[in-house]
């Protein structure tokens, strides 16, 4: 059998779906063999965009996306997404070429070490250097790519090998399952709890699983805990419960953190120290159960005093069984932050200026969509607004990225929703830097079919850095820039422009897309002068108040 063709038969033994790529003339031996292949190809127009969508398809599914590139140039553009998925904790497969191995005719031309490259930023990478190994360099691939923490792996294929001529097989998929916690640390865990006069529960990206999300909220149901969230761990429990803080989308300037900071307690569900710390462990007495799949690793700003180590929802639920409501647990505290930030959160919300706020665009979105809807984010300081203000009903109906921070990934990740949940309303909500970066990827959704809603945010600047450097009091400097004419640039891709007016006009135009099947772009005008004065008030006046 030729080894491309092995090769494409072990992705579909792995139940690959898509491939996503930009081939190069390395890969065509692989294309050929993916021609004749269930496996669907995606022509993407960055390798960046392919990464993201690989990358968006395995933190929904579970499965190891799969992105194609070609030697060189094509591999280095992979670079960023690989890096997104292994921060993210995201499996992924990425594919690259490579000129032949064993007889050179162009010397060193386009040739870097890939596989060197690739080392520090995925779980695993190798060069297939023999056909008759693809099938157990596939297998070993997806087991790494999906075991905890789930991350980016890679396989080069280079042009000599995948023309080789190999024995037929493939091995069997066998799963693996997580070993349950230890009853000691579980006993340990219960005991630290019971202790406790404020104890709080966080809720990390780790935790962000549908099995585990009924677990959790059985948790707090049983024994009234509060909880909040990061900011990848957003809806695992719906936000609308009673006993939800808030989400920790600052390091230290927001009312959530009063809460953090009183809690002689916290539960740590599935949280990684990839994502910004919401809490500082640092000479301030505060106790940590560590609940995860892995020990924490210590650092000066993490360091729990107990492990709860394995199957996080087995954990959980033993937990659930074991805990009992305390008489001298006292939440009022916890009350009082709940109303601040509800009140606090909603203040903004009817303000119909234009340029429009984003605490209003979240409250129009949240009104419009219904709770399967989903919102992926770019990043930028809008991230910020949507983290906090946003109240989300399921797992996953907010995509964002807190570990990486890439800019560049909302179109592709909207799209790679899109194509798994038709039925489903989709809305990218991207800044006019972090659109620009990938905004090519839009003939990609036009040829596809899909029927998206992308919101640009028109600022004209890269706003997340300019709101820093006021703060840090720099110079109002070097973070502006002109941007096209969105809706003629929507329209050279053949489909749809929309530059609203005013509060009213934006509210007839998102209607108008949500219910047009097309690709829409929506220029709206933004105001971000509310993010001093807002996101700049100190912890200290937050906490008097309470």
């Amino acid at each position: 059998m030729k080894a491309s063709d092995l090769f494409v038969k072990a992705l579909e033994n792995e139940g690959v779906e898509y491939i996503f790529g930009v081939p190069g003339e390395e890969n065509l031996d692989f294309l050929q063999s993916l021609k004749n292949s269930k496996i669907k190809l995606i022509v993407n127009r960055h390798e960046q965009g392919a990464g993201f969508m690989a990358a968006t398809y395995g933190r929904l599914t579970g499965k190891p996306g799969v992105c194609l590139a070609t030697l060189g140039p094509g591999a280095t553009n992979l670079v960023t997404p690989a890096a997104y998925a292994q921060l993210g904790g995201m499996p992924m497969l990425m594919i690259t070429g490579q000129k032949p191995i064993k007889k050179s005719k162009q010397a060193r031309f386009q040739i870097i070490d890939v596989v060197d490259m690739m080392r520090p930023i995925t779980k695993f990478t190798k060069q297939v250097i023999d056909g008759n190994n693809i099938s157990s360099n596939v297998r070993e691939a997806f087991r790494l790519a999906i075991e905890e923490k789930p991350g980016a792996v890679h396989l080069e294929l280079p042009e000599d090998i995948a023309q080789e001529d190999c024995e037929e097989s493939v091995f069997k998929v066998v799963g693996h399952i997580i070993p349950k916690p230890d009853h000691k640390a579980i006993e340990k865990a219960v005991e630290m709890i019971h202790a406790a006069k404020m104890p709080l529960l966080l809720i990390g990206a780790g935790a962000n699983r549908k099995v585990t999300c009924d677990a959790l909220r059985d948790f707090v149901d049983q024994t009234g805990i509060y909880f909040f969230t990061t900011q990848m761990g957003k809806g695992v429990i719906d936000e609308r419960h009673s006993q939800y803080l808030g989400t920790a989308a600052l390091s230290s300037k927001d009312f959530i953190h009063a809460a953090i900071q009183e809690a002689d307690l916290i539960i740590n569900v599935g949280h990684d120290v990839i994502e910004k710390p919401p809490f500082f462990m640092k000479n301030n007495g505060k106790k940590v159960i560590h609940v995860n799949f892995s020990p924490a690793e210590v650092d000066p700003v993490y360091f729990p005093q107990l492990n709860v180590v394995g199957d996080i929802t087995s954990s959980v639920k033993k937990l659930t069984e074991h805990t009992l409501i305390q008489d001298d647990w006292n939440f009022d505290f916890y009350k009082k932050v709940k109303k601040e930030v509800s009140e606090h959160l909603s203040k903004y919300f009817l303000d119909e200026r234009f340029p429009m706020l984003p605490q209003r665009l979240v409250n129009l979105l949240r009104k419009k969509l219904d709770s399967k809807d989903i919102i992926t984010l770019d990043n930028g300081i809008y991230k910020l607004w949507f983290a906090r203000n946003y109240t989300c009903h399921q797992p996953n109906t907010l995509l964002l990225d807190n570990a990486l921070a890439s800019m560049g990934a909302g179109l592709p990740s909207a799209m790679m929703v899109k194509m798994l949940y038709p039925e489903r309303n989709v809305v990218a909500v991207v800044g006019d830097g972090g659109f620009m970066m990938n905004s090519q990827e839009i003939e990609t959704a036009v040829r596809l079919g899909l029927h998206l809603t992308i919101i640009i945010l028109n600022d004209k600047a890269y706003g997340m850095i300019k709101w820093k450097q006021q703060d840090l009091g720099f110079d109002d400097f070097g973070l502006d820039y002109n941007n096209p004419d969105f809706v003629m640039y929507a329209e050279s891709y053949g489909t749809k422009g929309h530059r609203p007016n005013n509060d009213a006009d934006f509210q007839d135009i998102l209607n108008h897309c949500l219910e047009k099947k097309a690709v829409h772009i929506i220029d709206l005008p933004v105001d971000y002068s509310l993010n001093h004065p807002i996101l700049n008030v100190m912890l200290k006046e937050k906490t008097e108040k309470l």
